[in-house]
């Protein structure tokens, strides 16, 4: 009886990961819906007519899109760059605008300067390697981001001189599904034959 409980607990856990996933992908629906609906309502609380909301939302929508092929056609927006001017001009808002786009850039791979290398440093002690993304260098100098599993947007930011790293194969895609997977993700297990022990 006891072991049948246990298998019984043991096939209820595997069943509870099983499902993890599709958990996460539902949430993640749910509060874009959820979002949107807030988004909505919240135009059409403004000004009360149906038809004007969604010709607001038409209008949002044809010009990220244009925003988007814009980009993808010569690299660049007009209304990307005239925001770019605007924010500059303003004291506060233009350092959190300038970051945000840097790191949002570094994640999304739009960033044409190449430092979107992931690297791997000995943490928190000798022996113990971690994979790190490279956000800046100077020099032979590296400015790291080393996230934490499994929410990779959290972490510290470390300097490294070039001598103490070890460069990946790892795309910012690829060692980011190993960091949220804790590590059950890693398509390039090879490179572990390259890290010294």
């Amino acid at each position: 009886m006891l072991d049948k409980l246990k298998q019984l607990s043991e096939f209820f856990l595997i069943g509870v990961l099983a499902i993890i996933p599709i958990v996460v992908v539902i949430q993640v629906v749910l509060l874009t819906k959820r979002l949107i609906e807030d988004l909505f309502f919240s135009v059409y609380g403004s000004v009360d007519s149906y038809l004007f909301t969604f010709m607001i939302f038409a209008i949002v929508l044809v010009a990220l899109s244009y925003i988007g092929y814009s980009i993808v056609q010569s690299r660049r927006s007009i209304i990307i760059s005239t925001v770019d001017l605007l924010m500059a001009k303003i004291p506060l808002l233009n350092t959190v605008y300038r970051i945000s786009k840097k790191v949002i850039n570094m994640f999304s791979g739009s960033d044409s300067d190449g430092k979107k290398e992931v690297v791997y440093i000995e943490y928190p002690k000798d022996g113990l390697w971690v994979p790190a993304y490279v956000t800046n260098k100077s020099d032979d100098w590296y400015v790291l981001f080393v996230p934490t599993s499994p929410n990779p947007t959290s972490g510290f930011t470390v300097l490294v001189h070039q001598s103490k790293i070890i460069k990946s194969e790892l795309n910012i895609e690829e060692v980011t599904s190993f960091i949220v997977s804790i590590g059950a993700d890693f398509p390039k297990s090879e490179e572990i034959a390259k890290l010294p022990h």
